[in-house]
């Protein structure tokens, strides 16, 4: 073994739900899509949490948490059936009645993903994916991402995802992630990249 260490990664639960949430919270606080649903950065202390907290509950009930031992990073994922999907529309509609009922860019930034997620096939979606804002740059996001990527190789499963920043976007490149060819385009607001990988 060099100095490169394997970072351990367990399973969230529901004991983990607050944690994750506050993790979400600080890593996309920044993050240009909150930015545009919560243009207030007072507003957004106040309720970017909650929303956020509404993916760890989804992410809880029908897919996964991987979460790095030490709590410094977190990825949420879904294993997205193919064909139309079920219940999908309800999430957005979710968040912004427990986030923020006045506010319908909690709705809109979810519906206008919705029109664009691919249904042709099963895949793995990654629903978020966050690193403490101090330990970002470690490369831990991708460590954490890999096993599934690898598994996702050895199943023959395509993985999918929508990027939130043209930063993240390059990063997704290097591990096999191509843009879509159609940005979602936020009313008067930044881009997001969907992502498609096809298995290896």
């Amino acid at each position: 073994m060099g100095a490169e260490t394997i970072m351990e990664i367990r399973s969230g639960g529901p004991a983990d739900r607050d944690a994750v949430a506050r993790l979400l919270d600080v890593a996309f606080f920044d993050d240009p899509v909150s930015g545009w649903v919560f243009p207030d950065p007072e507003h957004r202390r106040a309720v970017h949490g909650t929303f956020l907290g509404v993916f760890v509950d989804v992410a809880l009930a029908e897919g996964r948490i991987d979460l790095a031992a030490d709590g410094s990073a977190a990825a949420l994922w879904l294993r997205i059936p193919a064909g139309e999907p079920e219940g999908e529309d309800e999430i957005p509609a979710r968040m912004r009645e427990a986030a923020d009922p006045g506010n319908e860019r909690c709705e809109l930034v979810g519906r206008l993903t919705g029109e664009v997620h691919p249904t042709s096939e099963e895949h793995e979606y990654l629903l978020m994916i966050a690193v403490a804002p101090d330990r970002q740059g470690e490369g831990l996001g991708s460590e954490l991402i890999r096993p599934v990527l690898e598994r996702c190789d050895r199943d023959g499963v395509p993985a999918y995802l929508e990027a939130s920043s043209e930063r993240s976007m390059r990063l997704y490149e290097r591990m096999g992630w191509e843009f879509t060819g159609t940005p979602v385009q936020l009313p008067e607001g930044p881009l997001m990249w969907p992502m498609w990988r096809k298995p290896r």
